[in-house]
């Protein structure tokens, strides 16, 4: 029995027992936790029902607990002003719930009735530069919400679309055109993508010497358009650099996708769409004299939008008065792309929170072109990220690299675990691979433990604590468990002799609770897109643990049934804390 057909046989029972009383069933029905497990392992509270029933809360929780009889499942009811407090057989509540979690891979999934195709596009990197902090949070949150979404058995596509054409890119291949001397990133012994990243800040420091070179951005970025083969050539060697550089990133941070997507292989769909669009009257071609014609735009509907100054509609370009795209005109066409690639039902954009506006405008364009599927879009926004002064700086001084963040914390766990076993020192192989573990997990957890829409502050050497509200904090309960495992089995205590009727006080309670809880926290998370709230239990299990193991022994309790017991809650913990920081996209290790 899992702990949602635990709840459901309680209700059955609380449901039965109100019609036996009132001769109806209750309209609705949920359990609570009450505020102190003292009180008892669930409450159903009365408030609902009282207009069904024209009674007081107190008055229907009162009969209500006196005609609920004890059974196997129930052992103690008792009324409490509008809440019937119910405390379960201990057998029901420790043994059935711990041996349903370890047994069952898919414990605790909350399962929807209605499964769905969901693409969850994420990162979405320009390939003019490295990948950056914002995008550890990018990736962080995108491969969370897709294994949250998964863990509802929603089919999941995780696609990456490639910003790999346009000014930006332009100004990195003429900087290297005119400056490189055919330096790559081997002669050079640089990662492609920094190398290319490179370029793109001579190309800065030289435009503020020459702003011709604006100019000559923008023809390079004509030529490509019309397929002249150098720029292609050049385009696709500089490209191919930082695919390269990319991916190494990807695979050491854990990122994985299903599918990628190319703005140069979507931006011709967008312009083929406008032009459509453009005869049925969508989109408009702005006149500037009988001669010639400015930008395509679509007026953006006043009800939702405003009106400018001047009392005229707000409006956005679609597509520039020199036939060449903007990154709408290929979000257009990647949005039906993907579309008619899986049949979707919902698509998913995790991008910064700067570009609200320009998805509120992008969903509005697909709806006014008659998709029906564009109310399925949802533009998933997160905060910025920041580094508290003087603690890292990246090579141009701006922005955080990625890779720069990464070796950084890997370096700071590396310290902590060197220091954890002065006195048995690890093989550097070993060393390696708890600082890969956890350095990761304190990155992504920090990442994720607030709502996506807050603005961070990360702290690495905050996040590399192991106390605290942080990944290692919680990795660090689940290693702590599976030595307690391996020291139980080496003096043959085992889970086989648990009586669970041992198991009871308020500790035990707090951790069982938070067992119970789990299930409803994922679903939880999965509706609001929230990896947060998971983070947050998850820190949450394991310092009920904490708490538990610091006053309670557990190898050594007084007997070796109450051992068997609580070596069995500690387990499940153990599964749940696995399983949630699985979903959050975070590893553990057996020790630490």
């Amino acid at each position: 029995m899992d702990s949602r057909e635990l709840k459901a046989a309680v209700l059955d029972r609380i449901s039965k027992t109100i019609e036996k009383v009132y001769g109806n069933l209750p309209e609705t029905a949920s359990l609570v936790f009450p505020p102190s497990v003292a009180l008892g392992d669930f409450a159903f509270e009365c408030f609902p029902l009282a207009k069904q029933f024209r009674k007081s809360p107190t008055d229907i929780a009162d009969k209500v607990a006196k005609a609920l009889e004890t059974d196997d499942l129930i052992q103690k009811i008792q009324a409490a002003g509008p809440y019937i407090n119910i405390m379960m057989n201990r057998d029901v509540l420790f043994g059935a719930l711990c041996k349903e979690i370890m047994e069952k891979e898919s414990f605790c999934s909350p399962v929807t009735d209605t499964p769905q195709r969901i693409m969850v596009e994420y990162l979405s990197p320009n390939t003019n530069k490295p990948l950056h902090l914002g995008h550890l949070r990018n990736g962080s949150l995108g491969m969370a919400v897709s294994n949250l979404l998964k863990a509802c058995v929603h089919k999941v596509i995780k696609t990456n679309l490639i910003n790999n054409r346009g000014i930006h890119i332009c100004k990195s291949m003429l900087a290297w055109q005119q400056w490189g001397n055919g330096e790559t990133p081997e002669s050079s012994g640089m990662k492609g993508d920094k190398f290319v990243g490179k370029w793109y800040v001579r190309y800065a420091r030289e435009a503020e010497k020459d702003p011709s070179l604006e100019n000559k951005a923008r023809q390079m970025l004509k030529q490509w358009e019309d397929g002249d083969p150098d720029i292609i050539r050049l385009w696709e060697m500089m490209n191919s650099w930082v695919y390269q550089g990319f991916a190494e990133t990807y695979q050491k941070f854990g990122l994985q996708f299903d599918k990628f997507y190319y703005e140069s292989d979507t931006y011709q769909l967008g312009k083929d769409i406008i032009d459509k669009g453009l005869e049925k009257g969508i989109f408009h071609k702005e006149i500037i004299d009988e001669n010639s014609h400015g930008n395509v735009v679509f007026y953006l509907p006043p009800e939702k939008f405003g009106c400018e100054k001047d009392g005229q509609p707000k409006k956005i370009t679609v597509l520039r008065h020199d036939d060449t795209s903007l990154y709408m005109t290929q979000d257009i066409g990647t949005a039906l792309l993907k579309v008619n690639d899986f049949n979707l039902d919902r698509s998913i954009y995790v991008v910064g929170s700067e570009q609200v506006y320009h998805f509120q405008c992008l969903f509005e364009i697909l709806k006014a072109l008659g998709f029906s599927w564009a109310g399925g879009c949802y533009h998933l926004s997160y905060g910025m990220v920041y580094l508290p002064e003087g603690k890292m700086k990246s090579r141009e001084g701006k922005v955080v690299d990625a890779d720069d963040l990464i070796e950084e914390v890997e370096r700071l766990a590396k310290e902590e675990i060197c220091k954890r076993n002065i006195e048995k020192p690890l093989s550097e192989e070993e060393i390696r691979t708890r600082q890969s573990v956890i350095a990761m997990g304190a990155i992504k957890f920090y990442l994720l433990r607030v709502r996506s829409i807050q603005d961070i502050h990360f702290d690495p050497q905050e996040s590399i604590s192991f106390d605290g509200f942080t990944g290692p904090y919680c990795q660090y309960a689940y290693a702590r468990i599976s030595g307690i495992l391996r020291n139980a089995e080496e003096i043959g205590i085992s889970i086989e002799d648990a009586d669970f009727t041992l198991l009871g006080n308020e500790e035990e309670l707090q951790l069982i609770q938070k067992l119970i809880q789990f299930p409803d926290e994922v679903g939880l998370s999965v509706n609001d897109l929230n990896p947060a709230r998971l983070a947050v239990h998850i820190f949450n299990t394991a310092k009920s643990f904490n708490q538990f193991y610091n006053k309670h022994q557990v190898i050594h309790a007084q007997t070796k049934q109450l051992a068997g017991a609580r070596l069995s809650l500690i387990k499940a913990a153990a599964q749940v804390l696995k399983k949630g920081l699985a979903l959050l996209n975070i590893g553990v290790l057996e020790k630490m």
